[in-house]
């Protein structure tokens, strides 16, 4: 891949509150990358909290959260193409007293030592969104994602833009 790094370890933070309860919600973090100069986002980890969903008897319920390099509609898995990370908290509940807690977080199947990096933003901002499920209020999301900036030669930038914008 022909980038170059051309700054040191970035840590972003953002959050994000449901508008609606139960309703999918979705923010823009802008990057202010340098496009004139093919500059991108090399994304070495994510870290995604979601606010715990409530339990509620006889009733399934879960807050998720997810980053992605491009705007949705609906919220993104980890199935979608420009999906960077997702986490998941739910309760199953069959009966008033019965339900069982269940996590779902990106880290899961890898570890950072083990990838150069897990995604590369070529454009100037990504996507965090948020969705409940049979909650009684309102969720969100917290997260950070760490990477570097980096100067790509002017194939790889267009590759990089051309793929993550026709994948929308």
């Amino acid at each position: 891949m022909g980038f170059k790094k051309t700054s040191e370890l970035i840590a972003i933070s953002f959050g994000i509150d449901e508008s609606a309860l139960n309703t999918f919600t979705e923010d823009e973090v802008a990057l202010q990358l340098d496009i004139l100069n093919n500059e991108v986002f090399v994304v070495l980890a994510a870290d995604l909290n979601v606010k715990s969903p409530d339990m509620v008897s006889g009733t399934d319920s879960s807050s998720r959260g997810a980053v992605a390099s491009t705007s949705f509609t609906v919220m993104p898995n980890l199935s979608n193409t420009n999906t960077i990370a997702v986490a998941q908290e739910a309760i199953r509940s069959d009966a008033p007293t019965n339900g069982v807690a269940f996590t779902r977080e990106a880290s899961e199947s890898y570890a950072g030592n083990n990838l150069d990096y897990i995604a590369i933003i070529a454009t100037n901002n990504f996507f965090v969104s948020c969705q409940g499920s049979g909650n009684l209020g309102a969720k969100g999301l917290d997260g950070r994602l760490w990477g570097y900036r980096a100067r790509a030669d002017a194939s790889t930038y267009a590759a990089l833009v051309q793929s993550e914008v026709l994948s929308a």
